[in-house]
């Protein structure tokens, strides 16, 4: 019932229902991308949450420095062709995911060579990109600014444009206090946007705290999830931020791990990766290969494939009924957080261009 169908019954229903409850929140509350004068906290560590892996002493959040990084995020001029942003591939409906697409266009129709994950509770993120080749929050923008299939342009090139920008060169002077733009002041800009992209208002997070109560289905749902899911996505953040190969190909195309590390056992493993807002992020996997969560859940329960090094966790089958696997995504939907995709302050800014 669940296996090759393009989009379930279930969960086409569901991203209806999405989609309503999104235009009516829309619909019904006043414009206020722009943050008001005193409404700016900074960031702040939600209580269920761990420690932040990054350490923002060097970095801190302020007002001018998240307003300018936001501005930054969704403005294209940072690609060589003045058409591409971070957020024409990162929406924010969609969990900062591009959903629909296995893989997103870049400048001049060019394809990326991965699907565009979602964004969220990256502060705490120890690692970047499917295989982990960037350590840092700081350095992540730099591989899509300079990708050629993404942004196709270069830090040097990215500093004269905005050098030549008096509202840029005004933006800055604000946020730190400089009169020449450097790259390191355009990546501290956009770490302090990126930090506040913080997922932590979701069903399951009130579960986690007792503030909710999950219904029957996703209760059941959960309960599997802790069996089958949880040794890799842990915790609040929904990952242990490890990199494992799942058994999708007996030979990966994409080498993963491997292309950082050069080490053959890591052939095809790619960073587990956090389930936040995962009900609309699709298509799913490093490749986008699965359009939907019935076929997700399929992959794990009947098409793993027997790799050499597949992981530990998935080397005893995962058998669930039909019920079973409704139950789980079900329980999926509840890591939704209406209001991280709705949140104002995180949506481009009437000012941005």
């Amino acid at each position: 019932m669940l296996g090759n169908r393009k989009i379930s019954l279930i969960t086409k229903g569901r991203l209806l229902w999405v989609v309503g409850v999104l235009f009516l929140i829309s619909s019904c509350r006043p414009d206020k991308t722009e943050l008001q004068p005193d409404s700016f906290a900074g960031f702040k560590r939600p209580g269920h949450f761990p420690a932040p892996h990054y350490n923002l002493k060097n970095n801190p959040v302020t007002k001018d420095g998240f307003e300018l990084g936001r501005k930054l995020f969704y403005d294209p001029i940072l690609s060589a062709s003045g058409s591409i942003s971070c957020g024409t591939c990162h929406h924010q409906e969609g969990g900062f995911a591009d959903p629909g697409k296995a893989k997103s266009e870049g400048i001049n129709g060019l394809l990326g060579n991965r699907n565009s994950p979602s964004l969220a509770n990256l502060a705490w993120f120890p690692s970047f990109m499917a295989d982990g080749g960037i350590n840092h929050i700081e350095v992540m923008p730099i591989a899509p600014i300079t990708d050629s299939a993404e942004m196709g342009s270069s830090l040097a090139k990215t500093m004269l444009t905005l050098n030549a920008s008096p509202t840029y060169r005004k933006l800055f002077k604000q946020a730190f206090d400089v009169d020449s733009i450097s790259d390191q002041k355009l990546l501290y800009a956009l770490a302090q946007f990126m930090s506040m992209m913080i997922s932590s208002e979701s069903k399951f997070d009130e579960h986690l705290q007792g503030k909710n109560v999950f219904n029957e289905s996703e209760k059941r749902g959960y309960k599997i999830f802790q069996q089958h899911c949880v040794s890799c996505h842990s915790g609040a953040l929904t990952t242990d931020f490890s990199f494992k190969n799942n058994g999708l190909d007996i030979t990966s195309a994409d080498l993963g791990r491997a292309r950082i590390t050069q080490d053959e056992n890591d052939k095809g493993k790619f960073k587990v990766p956090s389930l936040r807002n995962v009900e609309l992020s699709y298509p799913y996997m490093h490749d986008g290969r699965f359009k939907t969560l019935d076929a997700v859940i399929d992959h794990y329960t009947t098409s793993i494939q027997p790799t050499p090094n597949l992981a530990e966790e998935l080397q005893e089958p995962i058998i669930l009924t039909d019920n079973e696997k409704q139950d789980l995504v079900k329980f999926l939907t509840t890591l939704t957080d209406y209001n991280y995709i709705t949140k104002p302050s995180l949506a481009k800014s009437k000012q941005n261009i």
